[in-house]
């Protein structure tokens, strides 16, 4: 039997400017993300493109950093049960969003460029491989109806 996993998040809308939503420039679209019992909020927006504010992350930044952290957490769990030392983790993420003409959209394309540090050269070929069991074991990943494609590179300490 499955395992189920509930999650709880709030999101906040802090942009009303005295107007509403009058009209589609009459609000700006900053809001807070939160969860209960967390320290901080998430300071959002939409992407400047949609009249969002640029210092503030967007709901396509924190997808795509969804998917690059869940991807990380089980490498570094993969690496830790086959006896590969990680000293350094860096991923810089890309990821493709298509607009639609109706003004919708959707991720087509994600690459994952993780540099990771190890410490041993003998396992540098398994290092890359658990790329990819990592990206069967994300739950993200596994929500995802497109491929996430990974571009490792195994650095030795």
């Amino acid at each position: 039997m499955a395992k189920l996993h509930n999650y709880q998040t709030t999101v906040e809308w802090t942009g009303n400017e005295g107007e509403g939503t009058l009209n589609y420039k009459s609000y700006n679209r900053d809001h807070l993300i939160s969860v209960v019992g967390k320290y901080d909020s998430i300071k959002a927006s939409s992407d400047p493109a949609f009249l969002g504010d640029k210092s503030r992350y967007n709901p396509e930044e924190l997808f795509l950093s969804s998917l690059s952290s869940c991807h990380m957490l089980w490498y570094l769990h993969l690496c830790a049960t086959n006896n590969i030392i990680v000293s350094e983790y860096q991923d810089n993420a890309t990821g493709i969003m298509e607009e639609s003409d109706n003004g919708s959209g959707k991720f087509v394309e994600v690459t994952l460029n993780p540099v990771v540090t190890i410490d041993n050269l003998e396992k540098k070929q398994l290092a890359i491989e658990l790329h990819e069991a990592a990206n069967k074991m994300c739950f993200i990943a596994n929500s995802c109806n497109f491929i996430v494609s990974h571009n490792p590179e195994i650095k030795i300490k």
